[in-house]
């Protein structure tokens, strides 16, 4: 597939984490490499984007690593896809390949590999010149550790390596040259899980805190100018309830925040340069007190979702989800709804998005992801 191309539209994918209308009163937050807060897999995306606190799953590297440790099996891998733009253009996706491995049952390593496609862009230059293909591309590859410390309660660290092509090396503007982005980052974890006993059975409370992303800036001008990756602050909440022997019902909310500045700099060179001198940590914690509009804008800068899971003898799951962002800092409003369908060893996960605000890439998308029990496997062909 063909699609033109400038400049204007690769800045675009570099710095907007959001979309929205030009008023005076928005302030969207710029990061680059939007694609790591792309949900990746299916279970949590089919409850509203939620994952900080439930159930611990094979993808919980991406919500919570910590969650590793209170998994059942003791090994597992999944691969998950996800289209993007299917309304408009058939090759921009993103793949998702995750695994993690138990020591026993307190320790937990696991590993991701994320890649998010472009697709092909023809490229033109102000006179409509043809200047060839590009591949743009993003890729994210980590790996976390997860430590029960204490009964209930467990603890994770993941380093990452972030990867950002946008261009394939191609000069798009015709003088500033865009080269490829690296940057490097960190996750801090931690989970806690109270088990609660009611008469139809065991229950169970937990609460979830996910750091992410925390790291250096990325440039892609040889240090000319940078831009923030998505660092952002996940709080999260989940109840399991047991209705009788087979059925079970969770009940899940998550909230986050970017731990970015929301810094007004298209306004004046000034404020340009000082949001590029900013260095990643103080860019963290500006991100509590610097919106323009006060404390008032600092609340609409925290996102939420809410999302419900049935499940029936372990086999059969039915989700629902609501993804709420305030009408400034993108907009974006969506509900989802999910099924998923567990045989022996292999998990099949489904989600739809249906957005109900400003149009959402993701809108009327499907996404899958196919689920191992590696363990399990291993037993099964014994």
């Amino acid at each position: 597939m063909r699609k033109l191309a400038t400049l204007f539209v690769f800045l675009s994918v570099i710095s907007l984490c959001v979309f929205s209308e030009e008023e005076p009163q928005n302030h969207p937050i710029h990061i680059a490499v939007p694609s790591l807060t792309i949900s990746p897999e299916a279970r949590g995306a089919g409850m509203g984007d939620v994952g900080a606190a439930t159930t611990a799953d094979v993808s919980s590297q991406f919500w919570n690593p910590a969650k590793y440790v209170f998994i059942e099996s003791n090994a597992g891998m999944s691969f998950s896809f996800t289209p993007w733009l299917r309304k408009l253009v058939e090759d921009i996706n993103l793949s998702y390949l995750v695994g993690y491995w138990k020591f026993n049952e307190k320790r937990a390593l696991s590993a991701s590999l994320r890649y998010f496609s472009l697709g092909e862009i023809v490229m033109y230059d102000w006179s409509g010149n043809d200047w060839g293909s590009a591949y743009p591309n993003e890729l994210a590859a980590d790996v976390a550790y997860s430590q029960r410390l204490f009964e209930n309660f467990s603890a994770a660290v993941a380093l990452r390596f972030i990867y950002s092509d946008l261009n394939n090396g191609k000069n798009m503007s015709g003088g500033t040259e865009v080269y490829p982005g690296i940057a490097v980052g960190a996750d801090v974890a931690m989970y806690y899980r109270l088990p609660i006993q009611v008469y139809s059975g065991d229950a169970n409370w937990a609460l979830g805190f996910n750091l992410s992303n925390i790291g250096s800036k990325i440039t892609y001008d040889k240090s000319a100018s940078s831009s923030f990756i998505p660092t952002n602050l996940r709080l999260g909440t989940s109840f399991e309830y047991p209705i009788d022997e087979y059925q079970r019902i969770s009940i899940n909310a998550d909230a986050y925040k970017y731990l970015v500045p929301t810094v007004d700099y298209l306004k004046t060179a000034d404020n340009r340069d000082y949001y590029n001198d900013m260095t990643a940590l103080q860019g963290m914690l500006s991100s509590f007190y610097d919106a323009p509009g006060g404390f008032k804008e600092e609340m609409q800068e925290i996102t939420w979702s809410v999302g419900a899971e049935y499940a029936y003898n372990n086999q059969f799951f039915v989700r629902a989800g609501y993804f709420n962002e305030h009408a400034y800092k993108g907009n974006r409003k969506f509900f989802t709804a999910g099924a998923g369908f567990k045989l022996n060893v292999f998990q099949l996960d489904a989600s739809y998005v249906v957005s109900i605000a400003q149009t959402n890439p993701l809108d009327q998308t499907l996404r899958f992801s196919l689920s191992f029990d590696l363990y399990g496997l291993k037993n099964l062909i014994r």
